[in-house]
C-alpha cells in the first residue's frame, strides 16, 4: 500500500490548530466587522481609566521633582521606576477623587464620543489591514502566513495605516479630556464639545494640528507590532498547553483562558518597553498653554523637555492606569475579534 509524501512546510511555519486556520480563511470584510465589534466594546468598558491614564500622562497633573533629586543618578531613576506602582495608584485615585468631585461622573467619561468615534473605526482598519496583509506578506514571501515574520510585517502595516487614518479623533480627544473645568481658579472650558475643538485647532493651528503627536503614533508601530507578534505566539503556546488530554473539556472555556491569557501577557510585555512614546504622543497634542505658544514642538524637544524637567521617571506618568487600561482593553478587543470570526 503507498502513501502520499507530506507535504513539506514553508521555512518558518509552526504548527497550526484549526481556530487559526479558520481565522485565515476568513472574508476580508470579517476582519473589519471583527475589530469594529471589539473596540465598540472595549471603548465602552474602559473609558474611566482611559480618562484617568490620559490626565496622568499629561503635564497637568505633574508635580515637580524636589530639587534634591536633579539630577538624579542611574540607581535612583531605576529604582524610582521600579518602586513608582505604588506612586501611580496613590496619583490615579487622587485624580480619579479630583474628576468625580469637581466634574461628577460624567467626567469619566468626557471624550467617549470621539473615543467611540476613533476606537471603533481603528480597530476596525487594524484588524482589516492586519488579517489580509499576513496573507498578502505570506504569498510574496517564503514564510508561512503563521510564522512571526509575516505577522510582524502585518502589524507594522496595520499601525501605520490605523495612526495615519485616526490621528485627528486622537487628537480632538486627548484635549477634550485634558479640557477640564477649575472653579476655583475661576478658569471655564477652552473647548465646548468636539466639533468647537475641532474649528479651534483648524482656526488656530492649521490643518497640521490635527496631525500633532503623529511621529510618536508612527512610533507607537513597535508597540503594535510587538503585541500581535507575541500575542500569536502566546495563543499558540496556551492552546497547546490547554489542549493536554489532563486538562477536561468545558464548553469554550479552554479556548477562552488561551485567549485571554495570550493577549493580556502580550499586552503586558508590548507596554513596558515601549510606554515613554505613550507619553509623548499625549504632551504632543496638548493644545498650547505657554502664552499659546506650543510648549512640545517635536518629537525629540518633548523626550528631552520631559526628561530634564522631570526624569526619565517622567516618561511613564500614567503607566499604572495604562496597564489597567490597556491589559483588559487588549482581552476584550482580541477576544471579541477571535469570537466574530469563529462564527464565520
Amino acid at each position: 500500500m503507498e502513501y502520499d509524501a507530506p507535504t513539506p512546510r514553508p521555512h518558518g511555519e509552526l504548527a497550526q490548530d484549526s481556530r487559526p486556520a479558520k481565522t485565515r480563511a476568513a472574508r476580508p470584510e470579517i476582519h473589519f466587522l471583527a475589530g469594529a465589534v471589539g473596540g465598540l466594546a472595549t471603548s465602552i468598558f474602559t473609558s474611566p481609566l482611559d480618562v484617568l491614564r490620559t490626565r496622568l500622562q499629561s503635564d497637568f497633573y505633574q508635580k515637580p521633582p524636589p530639587k534634591s533629586t536633579i539630577p538624579l543618578d542611574a540607581g535612583t531613576t531605576l529604582a524610582r521606576i521600579l518602586t513608582g506602582p505604588s506612586r501611580h495608584i496613590q496619583d490615579t485615585l487622587r485624580i480619579f477623587y479630583t474628576i468625580h468631585h469637581a466634574e461628577g461622573w460624567r467626567g469619566l467619561f468626557r471624550g467617549l464620543g470621539p473615543s467611540l468615534t476613533g476606537v471603533v473605526p481603528a480597530s476596525a482598519v487594524k484588524f482589516y489591514v492586519y488579517g489580509n496583509c499576513k496573507k498578502f506578506c505570506a504569498q510574496l514571501s517564503n514564510y508561512s502566513e503563521n510564522s512571526s515574520i509575516v505577522h510582524a510585517q502585518a502589524a507594522v502595516a496595520a499601525g501605520l495605516a490605523t495612526a495615519t487614518v485616526t490621528n485627528p479623533i486622537w487628537l480632538i480627544k486627548t484635549r477634550l479630556q485634558l479640557d477640564v473645568r477649575q472653579a476655583a481658579a475661576g478658569t471655564t472650558r477652552q473647548y465646548e464639545d468636539s466639533l468647537d475643538c475641532i474649528r479651534r485647532v483648524l482656526r488656530q493651528e492649521g490643518i497640521s494640528g490635527l496631525y500633532r503627536g503623529l511621529s510618536a503614533s508612527y512610533l507607537g508601530t513597535v508597540e503594535t507590532a510587538l503585541h500581535l507578534v507575541l500575542y500569536e505566539q502566546f495563543k499558540l503556546f496556551y492552546r497547546r498547553v490547554m489542549a493536554r488530554p489532563d486538562i477536561p473539556e468545558s464548553g469554550g472555556i479552554k479556548d477562552w483562558v488561551g485567549t485571554s491569557g495570550a493577549a493580556g501577557s502580550a499586552k503586558l510585555a508590548a507596554v513596558l518597553i515601549t510606554y515613554p512614546h505613550e507619553v509623548l504622543r499625549t504632551r504632543l497634542r496638548q493644545a498650547p498653554i505657554e502664552n499659546g505658544a506650543r510648549k512640545y514642538t517635536g518629537l525629540w524637544q518633548c523626550f528631552q523637555r520631559v526628561r530634564v524637567e522631570e526624569g526619565i521617571a517622567g516618561l511613564y506618568g500614567g503607566l499604572t492606569p495604562h496597564l489597567m487600561r490597556s491589559i483588559p482593553a487588549a482581552i476584550i478587543t482580541l477576544g471579541v475579534y477571535e469570537f466574530v470570526i469563529g462564527l464565520v
